[in-house]
């Protein structure tokens, strides 16, 4: 189920009054039969893989609190950690590493086709997986202690505002609010509609739009100038981050008017002053899981320069791989973890600063423009391997480019990317400047409803008229 679409916005009008018309003890076996529904609108079969996962981490989450031995809550760990990564792993990754593994067989004329199955990727596995296995290694660190509700621990996996692209919350966070579903309170209702209206407008008016524009550019670069290519990834860049940061808006809305607080995922990435600082605006809730579960417990900076360096490298390394089953994504995440470790170095003992504000650089806008520059550029160089289809795809798109050819449509390109850079823009300021997400609930009521109107306005209209795009991030 989109949440672009009327069949998402029929079930919002008709679960939130139904949850909050029964009794307390209800809320949450009707909330967890939602949201198994909203999963299984796709395809009812793949809940089975969502129960799978929720019963293996409920009864070895409490396994693992009550054992006395610390090797025999290792091997419990384990199990959770080969169930979880190897039902995600055949599902979304048997093809790619049989493919590669063929393709190597070919060099040396061999070929085993047979090992291509026809699988279908199961809409945000790799969003619950990781979810629910924080779950699991904060109980084996002695971060948390196991639910004893079996329907809660159900219901935090499978919460649908964020099942199926996020954010990746931790139980900490979630399961206690989930443990009792109270009434909203009227700021909360007042920030989720603030926040669901904004996240369609994004998604649907920008990221929609764009996605109609860019798809043809990335599906025969060949036909389109430089001007047009350079202003296609612009666009991309502005197309992922309005489609994403638009569903974690609706998700965080949603979640908000069933009177649940979900984390922030993103903080306006595009005004970050450097790659360090992209990563702490951009996707927090992947960003903080990988630090936390993966890039700490391999060493983190606490074995030597060197090391960190590898750490860096082989987390973002992984972290492109759960992004796509395709070396292309490997080489988005690798080049993120090349830039990473460079910045540590450039950094050496000094730490970073985070509070995205150009009076941090004493009072020089340049410098800060110059820097934010820098890092975009950077960030846009990946953007073009993480779209691309292909290795041959990527490096045509690079060439043409760089060896430059004209077009007539160029001056329309430059005001497509101009028009929409600026509209993205305009929410990023306001949430920047202002520090919130939700500071529209702060505004003069009239000025409120009538911004609130526009946007639904729009996006209805686009609704009416077009077919919803998938998230692109359902695709992980």
């Amino acid at each position: 189920m989109l949440f672009n679409s009327f069949v998402f916005l029929f079930f919002l009008v008709t679960i939130v009054p139904l949850v909050f018309t029964l009794k307390p003890k209800y809320r949450q076996i009707t909330l967890t039969l939602a949201s198994y529904f909203f999963y299984g609108y796709w395809d009812w079969r793949f809940t089975s893989l969502l129960m799978i996962s929720t019963v293996v981490d409920f009864y070895i989450g409490k396994a693992i609190y009550t054992e006395i031995s610390q090797q025999r809550k290792k091997q419990l760990l384990l199990i959770s950690l080969f169930t979880n990564l190897g039902i995600l792993g055949f599902f979304k990754y048997f093809n790619f590493f049989a493919e590669s593994f063929n393709e190597t067989l070919a060099m040396f004329n061999y070929q085993l086709d047979f090992l291509h199955l026809n699988i279908l990727l199961p809409v945000g596995i790799s969003f619950y997986t990781f979810q629910t296995l924080s779950y699991t290694i904060d109980i084996y660190r002695g971060e948390m202690k196991p639910t004893e509700s079996f329907l809660n621990f159900a219901l935090f996996v499978s919460f649908f505002p964020q099942l199926v692209a996020g954010p990746i919350e931790r139980a900490k966070h979630l399961l206690p609010q989930l443990n009792k579903i109270e009434k909203p309170s009227l700021l909360y209702i007042k920030e989720g509609i603030a926040l669901i209206s904004v996240g369609m407008f994004k998604k649907i008016i920008i990221g929609d739009t764009l996605g109609r524009i860019v798809d043809p550019v990335f599906a025969e670069p060949e036909y389109y100038g430089s001007i047009e290519l350079f202003a296609a990834l612009i666009l991309f860049s502005l197309q992922i981050y309005n489609d994403f940061s638009g569903y974690s808006h609706i998700a965080r809305g949603t979640a908000r008017l069933l009177g649940i607080d979900l984390m922030e995922n993103f903080n306006q990435p595009y005004l970050s002053t450097n790659i360090t600082e992209f990563w702490r605006r951009w996707h927090i809730s992947l960003s903080s899981w990988l630090r936390d579960y993966l890039y700490i417990p391999l060493g983190g900076n606490r074995k030597g320069n060197v090391r960190t360096y590898v750490n860096l490298m082989l987390t973002m390394l992984l972290g492109g791989l759960w992004h796509g089953a395709n070396w292309t994504f490997v080489v988005w995440g690798g080049l993120h973890g090349l830039y990473l470790a460079v910045h540590k170095l450039m950094m050496g003992s000094k730490k970073p600063r985070y509070d995205n504000d150009f009076k941090r650089e004493k009072g020089s806008v340049v410098l800060f423009l110059i820097k934010l520059l820098s890092t975009n550029l950077l960030v846009l160089l990946t953007w073009l391997f993480f779209r691309a289809d292909s290795f041959d795809s990527a490096f045509l798109f690079l060439n043409r480019v760089f060896m430059f050819t004209e077009s007539s449509f160029a001056l329309r390109f430059i005001t497509i990317t101009t028009t929409f850079g600026i509209l993205s823009l305009i929410f990023d300021y306001l949430e920047y400047t202002r520090k919130s997400h939700t500071f529209w609930v702060n505004i003069n009521a009239p000025v409120r409803y009538a911004a609130y109107t526009v946007m639904w306005f729009y996006a209805l209209l686009y609704m009416f008229q077009a077919e919803p795009m998938p998230f692109i991030y359902f695709q992980f």
